[in-house]
């Protein structure tokens, strides 16, 4: 069984945890993958966007000039959508973008992801990440001892930890979420994950569950 080496804050070794890909999934799919990213992404958009329609475009209600005799083409209102200012002919109105997957698909899709990044050896396991008070400059020595520094990187840690979290938001890249609300783009979009033993353990727990239940 493939072991990743444990290391504490400062980077030493301190242990090995036995873990694989099938842990958490069985095989990936990547039609899966595909189809919860773009679910999460499509949630993601505000889908404010509108253009006016001639109704909505400040103007005269003045007919442009008489009906017949000047040679012209008979033309209305100013505010048509073929006249520079008018409204748009077919104008872009708001939209909600949002759908959603099955619940179980979207948490075979997380453990997918979480199964991905083991196999691809993009995991770094630390005994505990603990801060007595926010502090940036800890966060930061920390993440270099773990030569984890540079790239988008995810830190998952057992439960909320609001100390970890407010010492690694300004750090660029960086990101932090409980074990429990870890999905599969917020997984594929770091190109690294930094995750607690204590997390771990609660992740294949998960796992174990549900590969129990469908069984």
């Amino acid at each position: 069984m493939p072991k990743l080496t444990v290391h504490d804050v400062k980077g030493k070794k301190v242990g090995t945890y036995n873990v694989e890909p099938t842990d958490f999934a069985p095989r990936i799919n990547k039609q899966l993958l595909h189809d919860a990213v773009v679910m999460y992404q499509a949630n993601q958009r505000q889908g404010s966007h509108q253009t006016k329609t001639r109704s909505h475009v400040a103007g005269t209600t003045k007919k442009l000039y008489r009906q017949k005799g000047t040679g012209n083409a008979r033309a209305g209102s100013r505010r048509s959508g073929i006249r520079t200012g008018g409204g748009h002919i077919h104008a872009i109105n708001n939209r909600d973008y949002s759908y959603s997957l099955p619940r179980k698909a979207l948490q075979l899709a997380a453990r997918m992801a979480l199964a991905s990044k083991v196999r691809d050896d993009e995991v770094t396991v630390v005994d505990k990440l603990e801060f007595a008070e926010p502090k940036t400059k800890e966060m930061a020595t920390a993440l270099q001892h773990l030569d984890c520094q540079g790239g988008s990187l995810l830190i998952a840690t057992a439960g909320n930890a609001p100390c970890v979290y407010k010492s690694a938001r300004n750090i660029s890249g960086v990101s932090v979420s409980a074990a429990a609300d870890l999905n599969a783009l917020s997984l594929l979009s770091a190109k690294r994950l930094l995750i607690t033993t204590e997390a771990l353990d609660q992740l294949k727990e998960q796992a174990g569950a549900a590969s129990g239940a469908n069984s």
